[in-house]
């Protein structure tokens, strides 16, 4: 499953009044739509209970306290890596129970299915979720799972229960129902992180919903569940235990990547932190020499931005660092390296760029991303509400390899005191290139936050 499970990990949730409870400060279309989810949720369950009853298998109660058992087992075998999971991810956290969901929406009708998701919920919100995820999210998240459970078991009830697992048309059903599980859940969750968040653009929600990693987990996940609903419809429910040691070694796994990427980005934007970045940028660059190719290189400075943390706070200032963060990120290409160096200075690596040593090139893509920032409007929640931080501008400068610099350190020098000329000459500019490098004045490392 994918939940929406972002922030607030660590944290304690103090029981408050109802009417002081965190959902009523979310924004208006994020209370909407979690709101709306949820109503469609209890309706959906309710809905199919009575025509549920009629499809049940005669070995339903074992079918779901296996399910139900199985989940609570994985949950238990893997509680430290599921809480350091929680701790350490920062992206749309992908639950591995729903191997045990679909699989309880391959075998069951969604009533009954839906309980099964109710139970393993229920128990990773008390073990794992609970004091550390304000209690809306995590019946949000639960509610996307019911109304995903319900789609993929009204596909997979078009085809003959025992013909299910057996058939080419059963194998086409299963198909089908991992694809609406995945597209219901997805969708629903990746949806309110967006809203959520201070870029809500459609260009946003699809990069978000098909980040590759995030995607190939949700899939490899389903696909465990369809493989276990198979063992179990063909061989009995208790062969899900064979799904339980695989199971928990995707648990560690995942952790050991979730902590790769954790050590490598900036917490706050998202992007490469300033040692990752420097060592991918020196690679690229060693790429680049040993094909006697250019690449271009952009410093970014956002102008007065102490004056927006002064005025508005660090969690605003925090909110405007990841909206310039995207937008930056939004005008380069997915090959190119883009990283924060600390504070509110950011660092563009253009590898393989053609014209005029990488100078043209590098010029362009520092105005799209000029222009971008100076039309950002940013709404950030503070403790009255709401406020829009807009009139941002940033200082560019670069260099290009290898007429500017032979390397890496070279060339930082040479966009840093570029960036300090567009400074210089009134802020909201770029400048390439300006002056020359003084001697022993090589930039050693770039600056860590």
């Amino acid at each position: 499953m994918t939940a929406w499970l972002k922030g607030f990990r660590g944290m304690q949730v103090p029981r408050r009044p109802m009417a002081r409870w965190a959902v009523w400060t979310l924004p208006v279309p994020v209370l909407v739509v979690i709101l709306a989810v949820e109503l469609v949720a209890v309706v959906t369950l309710a809905a199919s209970i009575p025509s549920g009853i009629a499809l049940l298998p005669h070995n339903w109660a074992l079918v779901m306290g296996v399910l139900v058992g199985a989940g609570v087992i994985s949950t238990e075998a893997s509680l430290g890596v599921e809480r350091m999971r929680h701790r350490s991810d920062e992206t749309p956290h992908i639950d591995l129970s729903s191997v045990w969901t679909f699989a309880a929406a391959a075998l069951l009708p969604g009533a009954a299915a839906s309980v099964v998701v109710i139970g393993i919920y229920g128990h990773l919100y008390a073990r794992v979720w609970r004091g550390g995820i304000p209690p809306h999210r995590a019946i949000f998240s639960t509610a996307t799972v019911v109304l995903a459970v319900q789609a993929a078991s009204a596909v997979t009830s078009l085809v003959e229960p025992g013909a299910l697992f057996q058939s080419l048309p059963g194998l086409v059903a299963v198909v089908l129902a991992l694809l609406a599980y995945a597209a219901v859940n997805m969708v629903l969750v990746v949806a309110v992180i967006v809203l959520s968040g201070p870029s809500r653009g459609i260009a946003t929600f699809l990069q978000v919903l098909t980040r590759g990693d995030e995607a190939v987990l949700e899939f490899a996940t389903l696909s465990m569940g369809a493989l276990a609903a198979g063992a179990m419809g063909a061989l009995g429910p208790t062969y899900a235990v064979l799904v339980l040691p695989p199971l928990i070694v995707l648990h560690r796994t995942v952790l050991v990547r979730q902590l790769e990427e954790a050590a490598s980005l900036d917490g706050k934007t998202g992007l490469l932190n300033a040692a990752a970045w420097h060592v991918r940028a020196a690679r690229e660059l060693r790429r680049a020499e040993r094909a006697a190719g250019h690449a271009g290189l952009l410093v970014l400075d956002l102008d007065h931005f102490k004056l927006v943390n002064d005025r508005y706070g660090h969690l605003v200032g925090d909110h405007v660092l990841a909206a310039v963060a995207a937008a930056v990120r939004d005008e380069v290409r997915d090959e190119d390296l883009v990283g924060r160096f600390g504070g509110e200075e950011f660092v563009v690596l253009l590898p393989s760029t053609d014209a005029d040593d990488g100078r043209i090139a590098a010029v362009a893509v520092a105005e799209r991303i000029r222009g971008r920032v100076a039309g950002l409007r940013v709404e950030a929640p503070d403790g009255r509400g709401t406020v829009v931080v807009d009139d941002l501008t940033v200082s560019i400068g670069g260099a290009s390899y290898p007429g500017d610099g032979a390397d890496l350190g070279q060339l930082l020098e040479v966009a840093d005191t570029a960036m300090y000329a567009a400074k210089r000459a009134g802020r909201n500019a770029v400048r390439m290139g300006l002056h020359a490098v003084p001697s022993g004045a090589i930039r050693p490392a770039p600056r860590h936050p």
